[in-house]
């Protein structure tokens, strides 16, 4: 592990691979850290030729937090439904693309393949419109474009996400059971969630992040245009089990961005099974090969 300073801001990452090699990116969703990226998921991906750096965002793991800046969720959503602007975020995905291209900045990177999931997505989407030149693909895993016409969040699925989580260790781990309401319906495992749920909550338990970083969304607005003009090798990655972000919101995405390649895995729900490793890995390492071959 490393530490990389950008601004004022210290963020936690660990590198695989050659310094080498063509750098992968990877940005993890919301109140997630970097672990949440396995290792050898990560390692897989390094075998096929890359460099590839996972990180804590800004407000999770071990990276830098905002600490008493609070979020008056009630009125951020009631003005993200009626359309307003959104003005008193602490941050918004800008904020956050803005820390990743810095990660790259002090690995000396620049240009590099952006892989997000979720909210990741959500920034790497950010990265690819903000500096396409430094983005040599983008891959959009169970992400969405930020238009809110499209976005329809399953009301359990909803609850389950503003809720908020048990802070005593034993009463976590027996919480987290509950996300398999938008896991993989075929290999969601209850013993394999606890243990990942005590990993996070061991590494750095910080609920209160994952308030602040879903203001960034609501403060981010919609996409669509920006993703429509842009010219980034995309391919966009979403599971047809998914209960939190819809499938249709993958397929928008992919309409959205123009020459995007779609994949749509049966039994993915929103998250990563090891069993659809291989094929997610599989995917990603064609996109990435065929996008240089492309810029060649």
């Amino acid at each position: 592990m490393a530490r990389a300073h950008v601004g004022e801001m210290e963020f936690e990452y660990e590198t695989f691979g050659l310094a080498s090699d063509p750098a992968i990116l990877l940005v993890m969703g919301l109140g997630a850290q970097l672990i949440h990226w396995p290792e050898r998921f990560c390692q897989m991906l390094a075998d096929g030729g890359f460099r590839v750096i996972r990180f804590d965002n800004r407000d999770a793991g071990l990276s830098t937090k905002l600490d008493g800046a609070e979020v008056d969720f009630l009125t951020l959503i009631a003005a993200a439904l009626e359309g307003q602007e959104i003005v008193d975020a602490p941050y918004d995905l800008s904020d956050m693309a803005n820390d990743a291209f810095g990660i790259l900045d002090g690995l000396g990177i620049e240009d590099a393949h952006i892989v997000g999931a979720s909210l990741g997505g959500m920034i790497a989407q950010t990265m690819a419109i903000e500096q396409p030149g430094r983005v040599i693909s983008l891959t959009s895993i169970m992400s969405m474009t930020g238009a809110r016409e499209v976005i329809d969040i399953p009301d359990d699925s909803l609850n389950l996400l503003l809720a908020p989580a048990p802070t005593e260790r034993s009463k976590y781990l027996d919480y987290s059971i509950k996300y398999a309401i938008w896991c993989s319906k075929k290999y969601f495992d209850a013993e394999l969630a606890r243990e990942y749920a005590a990993a996070a909550y061991d590494r750095s338990y910080y609920p209160d992040g994952s308030g602040r970083q879903i203001a960034a969304i609501l403060a981010s607005g919609d996409r669509e245009a920006h993703l429509a003009a842009m010219d980034v090798p995309t391919l966009v990655i979403h599971g047809r089990d998914d209960r939190l972000l819809l499938p249709r919101l993958g397929e928008r995405t992919a309409e959205v961005i123009s020459g995007s390649n779609f994949l749509l895995l049966s039994d993915m729900g929103h998250d990563l099974p090891e069993p659809l490793w291989p094929v997610v890995v599989d995917a990603v390492l064609s996109h990435l090969r065929n996008s240089v071959s492309k810029a060649k």
